[in-house]
Formats: C-alpha cells, structure tokens, sequence
C-alpha cells in the first residue's frame, strides 16, 4: 500500500480488530473523477448517508479492474488521498443502468436522492469515464452496485 495515510489507517484498524490481520491489504479509493464529487461523496460516507456506488461494467473492464468482491475492504480516502475511513463490501450486484430503483438511489446517498439526479449525475459521470475508449454510455450498459457499510473511522 503506497499511500502511507491509508497503511497507517489499516494499521489502526486492525490493532481493534486481530480476526482481520490476514486479510489481504484493501483498496485505497476516492470517489469520481474531481475534488468536489470525490469529497462530497465521502463525507456523506462519514455521515452514515451514503451507502453504496456504481461503477460500470465497462469501464471496469476497459481498466482491467477486477469486480469488487463481497467481504473486501476498502479504505476511502478525499480527493487529496488523506485515508478518512474503511468500509467494507456487504453486495456487488450487476444491472442494466435502466433497471436502477428509487431504493439503491437512496443507499447512495447523492444530490435530492431522487432517480433522476442519480441518472443524471452517473451518466455525466460514466461519459467522461468511458470517452478516453471512444465509448459512450447506453441506457442498457450494466453497472456494477456496489453496497457497504463504514466499519472504522
């Protein structure tokens, strides 16, 4: 783990919690792609508000990131990359962007928490991520939900 804020975070954690000293290292993440977004989203984190994100299946793939997996942690760090806290995976679930319900939209915490901000705000989201592989988002493309629950910090 590079990041010697989120080594030192991990580190605190598991002095609480030995039964996870032989987990492997979690991912060190900030949310989207500017300041603003990344640290709005993580203080709704630390207000117990946001409770899941979305990435897309393609631009996933097009990284060669692997699929978040169930039980994983991941230290969540602002934009500056200054760790703030770990949550850990309780769901990964794949589904057409289309088929998103007004109850994921308020797990995930953003804007007036209604499904057309959500639709909006991602798809404005997923169309800047995909343009560098001259990708655009569709209506059918699958994301990747992903729930959590914050476990230290």
């Amino acid at each position: 783990m590079d990041n010697a804020s989120a080594r030192n975070m991990w580190g605190d954690f598991l002095d609480a919690h030995l039964e996870f000293a032989f987990e492997e290292a979690p991912k060190v993440f900030h949310f989207s792609d500017n300041e603003q977004d990344a640290d709005h989203g993580l203080d709704l984190v630390l207000k117990n508000l946001k409770k899941a994100t979305t990435f897309s299946l393609l631009g996933l793939q097009n990284r060669k990131e692997p699929l978040p997996k169930i039980g994983a942690f991941i230290i969540l760090t602002d934009w500056n990359g200054n760790a703030k806290c770990i949550v850990r995976t309780t769901a990964v679930k794949l589904k057409p962007f289309f088929s998103i319900t007004k109850d994921y939209v308020l797990l995930d915490g953003l804007g007036d928490k209604s499904l057309e901000h959500w639709k909006k705000f991602h798809w404005d989201y997923f169309s800047r991520e995909l343009a560098p592989f001259e990708r655009v988002p569709r209506d059918s493309m699958i994301v990747v939900c992903v729930e959590f629950n914050k476990v230290y910090g």
